[in-house]
């Protein structure tokens, strides 16, 4: 089933589920602000069971249920769960941190236990960067060593990169390292949110975030597949240069781009060359409640990890009436959102980062302010080149 075909209203494509806080790094950005022990409250097995089994109750095909954290290797119960789990019939994605737990015997028990895909965070090509912002000297190359250990057993992976002040001007230098050294095929690009440790002062500013988004359109054309989270201006922006190309018209010559832009293009350029390929960037109209669901340690439900908005919990309530019933869960369904977000032509495809806007305004509902974009413009520029509206 595609995603355009999925019932999203009445189950989510992804559940994220942080299995437990205790983590052992130190990332400066971390949304879970994770400890080195596991909390007195964190679900236990019996209730971890309880959870998987309400997963099952959202019917075929299921959801897929990413296990993160903290880190799911520091659950001593982590293969129990996800032997369970796939017992089940309920495909499983792994993300850890790379520690010494992710070693060759985790990688064995990830083949054995048939994960689909793991993902593995690496925020700069320079690995003193990298180090900084994990907070432990030797991780980046620890994480590279990793990723081609586990791409050899065919295993599939996935790079999650948090895009941040600290780390916007490696995004160039990131796609040599994933292409070309690394032979990565799936590229995540979070969009930092201010929340956890992540510090208002590393997020970018609306005409930084347009840049990055456009920089990354360029950047999927080099056969790699790039998706976001927290950035579903992306979205509207893949769309858009898309429809531009299929008619001839080239989106840097249409749109001013800002400096940013022009910067990281032109040092893609110079290490990859001009691309030969069509975009692979993906524009799935899921987001923060719709397509998209959280657990969190203790068992509490949230429209997103990065949107510490709970709309219940599943020691009292089933997950699957959380998704579809909760009022907080329909209004983002339903794209009922304020400001300028509420009369976008794109809100269905985009709708703005949720997560963003509720740790800006304290309203999830509320417009996304890393978005420079004003409805209508998009018409405007249609008109401009004589072409049909279609959206």
């Amino acid at each position: 089933m595609s995603h355009r075909e999925w019932p999203m209203d009445q189950k989510p494509i992804l559940i994220f589920w942080e299995t437990t806080k205790a983590c052992g790094l130190a990332c400066k950005h971390c949304r879970a602000e994770a400890i080195t022990k596991p909390l007195p409250n964190e679900l236990s097995h019996e209730e971890s069971i309880k959870l998987i089994d309400q997963i099952y109750e959202f019917g075929k095909p299921s959801p897929i249920l990413v296990l993160s954290g903290g880190d799911p290797l520091m659950r001593k119960d982590i293969w129990d769960l996800i032997s369970y789990a796939k017992d089940k019939g309920i495909t499983v994605a792994l993300s850890p941190s790379v520690t010494p737990l992710l070693n060759d015997e985790a990688i064995e028990k990830i083949l054995k236990y048939n994960v689909s895909s793991v993902s593995i965070s690496i925020d700069s090509p320079y690995r003193e960067t990298h180090d900084k912002i994990r907070g432990i000297l030797g991780t980046w190359d620890r994480s590279v060593e990793v990723v081609k250990k586990i791409s050899e057993k065919g295993i599939k992976v996935q790079i999650n990169t948090t895009v941040m002040r600290s780390t916007v001007e490696g995004l160039p230098d990131m796609v040599d390292l994933l292409i070309n050294k690394l032979k990565v095929k799936v590229w995540e690009v979070f969009y930092l949110i201010p929340v956890g440790r992540g510090k208002f002062e590393e997020d970018l500013t609306k005409d930084e975030w347009e840049d990055v988004s456009s920089f990354l359109y360029e950047a999927s054309k080099y056969n790699i597949t790039i998706r976001t989270s927290e950035g579903p201006i992306f979205r509207r922006v893949a769309w858009l240069y898309r429809y531009l190309e299929k008619n001839g018209i080239d989106h840097e010559k249409a749109i001013n781009h800002g400096k940013l832009y022009y910067e990281l293009v032109s040092r893609l350029r110079e290490k990859m060359g001009e691309p030969n390929q069509e975009s692979k960037a993906e524009t799935h109209g899921t987001r923060d409640g719709k397509g998209i669901i959280f657990v969190s340690h203790d068992g509490y439900v949230y429209p997103s990890g990065f949107l510490p908005y709970p709309a219940g919990n599943i020691k009292n309530k089933s997950i699957v009436d959380i998704y579809r019933n909760s009022e907080l869960f329909k209004k983002l369904r339903s794209s009922q959102l304020k400001g300028k977000c509420g009369i976008c032509e794109f809100k269905n495809i985009c709708g703005g980062s949720r997560a963003r806007s509720f740790a800006y305004s304290g309203d999830p509902l509320s417009e996304d302010p890393s978005c420079l974009y004003n409805p209508g413009d998009y018409e405007q520029l249609l008109n401009k080149y004589n072409l049909n509206y279609l959206i």
